[in-house]
């Protein structure tokens, strides 16, 4: 499943034009406040020049209200042009609001809306209040405010302390996502110096010892051909064990456990937007071999979620269960997406069915929804009870 383009992560900038204009639809639907001053100019109680100066006035502040929320309410780019904007924004409510009359006090709720989607809350929690006393204050220099005014104080100060919580939020997500980059990063580091280190003591004494016999073999080849043989016969030897010590450490690195791949699960998941319900535990005494197969099955079947099933959710679970065939351990993952009905097995599943023969395991596949098709559930079983048994 590819993302949707149309889908915005919290606190991620949008990727593509569609991407930013479904931002910007959530953040001008709440221009629908914004009926009182439209009805006050489409009424006509202003002359026709003081009507299109109030439309162009609305306009900008609409504008300006847009740009602000929409490039600074996860990080603030350059706080001096976002103060700027804040001030203009609020004197531009408060020359509307003078000039048009009651209904424009309602552009105040905007302004404290902005400032508690793009200000710190230090700074935000002391602001807010008071651009709401900057509206009762303007409210009351103009007659038959007193009800808009009642009906304003409360949006103005929920709106603006409600977006210092949406902003607070965008933040967090932005620095859990930064600091599971910064962990994946650690962790790749650490891997690489482990793979050096592991490295180095495979090879380190093999290649010392490579090269001492080859020192001794060419000072005793003119004189002592016998003996040089012998050095040569010993560097073959060590350089033999030296490959098969490396060929079984690259072979432990490239086995996938089923630890590794349940929290590579979770965290693919995850980055695709769908919930996922995945155990955390893995039974004990599951034979590597065992182990390998179900590990490849998981990430095959979790890359065909997040590639192609356009899932909302995913349930992995994990755990031993008898048949009549006697005990086997099972791995299902099903999703909610649009399931592969009439859809022939790929080559992943193809060779996901030959793994597991070599384990004398079986692959099933159904829809996870039985009455509607929808939904996608793979299912892994092997034999554990031998594994058990060998294990021990």
């Amino acid at each position: 499943m590819n993302e949707d383009e149309t889908s915005v992560g919290l606190g991620r900038p949008p990727a593509t034009a569609r991407q930013a204009g479904v931002k910007l639809l959530w953040i001008g639907i709440w221009l629908a406040f914004m009926s009182a001053p439209v009805k006050d100019l489409a009424d006509g109680n202003h002359t026709p020049w003081a009507t299109a100066l109030g439309v162009l006035g609305l306009l900008v502040f609409v504008g300006a209200y847009l740009v602000l929320v929409f490039r600074h309410t996860s990080k603030a780019l350059d706080p001096f042009r976002v103060r700027a904007s804040l001030a203009f924004l609020g004197a531009l409510a408060v020359l509307l609001s003078l000039t048009f009359g009651t209904p424009w006090l309602v552009l105040f709720v905007y302004v404290s809306v902005s400032v508690g989607a793009t200000l710190p809350l230090r700074t935000a929690r002391w602001l807010i209040p008071v651009t709401t006393v900057v509206l009762v204050g303007i409210g009351a220099t103009l007659e038959d405010a007193r009800e808009i005014i009642t009906a304003l104080v409360f949006p103005a100060l929920l709106g603006g302390f409600a977006m210092t919580g949406v902003r607070q939020l965008v933040r967090t997500t932005i620095e859990l996502r930064e600091a599971r980059a910064t962990v994946a990063q650690l962790a790749a580091n650490e891997e690489r110096l482990r793979l050096a280190r592991d490295l180095h003591d495979l090879l380190g004494h093999s290649l010392s010892l490579i090269t001492l016999k080859s020192e001794l073999a060419g000072r005793m080849l003119p004189d002592q051909p016998e003996r040089a043989a012998a050095q040569v016969a010993d560097i073959e030897q060590v350089s033999r064990q030296a490959l098969v010590d490396v060929r079984s450490a690259v072979t432990g690195y490239r086995r996938p456990t089923l630890p590794g791949e349940l929290a590579g699960a979770r965290t693919a998941l995850a980055a695709a937007g769908v919930t996922a319900d995945v155990p955390a535990d893995v039974p004990d005494g599951v034979p590597e071999k065992v182990e390998e197969v179900l590990a490849w099955g998981l990430r095959e079947a979790v890359t065909n979620v997040v590639r192609h099933s356009g899932a909302h959710r995913c349930t992995v679970t994990l755990a031993p269960r008898q048949t009549l065939d006697g005990r086997v351990l099972e791995l299902a993952v099903a999703d909610d997406g649009r399931g592969a009905a009439g859809t022939p097995p790929g080559n992943g599943l193809t060779g996901l069915t030959e793994r597991l023969a070599t384990v004398d395991g079986t692959l099933s596949t159904r829809a996870t929804h039985a009455r509607s098709g929808k939904g996608f559930t793979m299912v892994l079983s092997v034999p554990f009870e031998s594994g058990l048994g060998s294990a021990e």
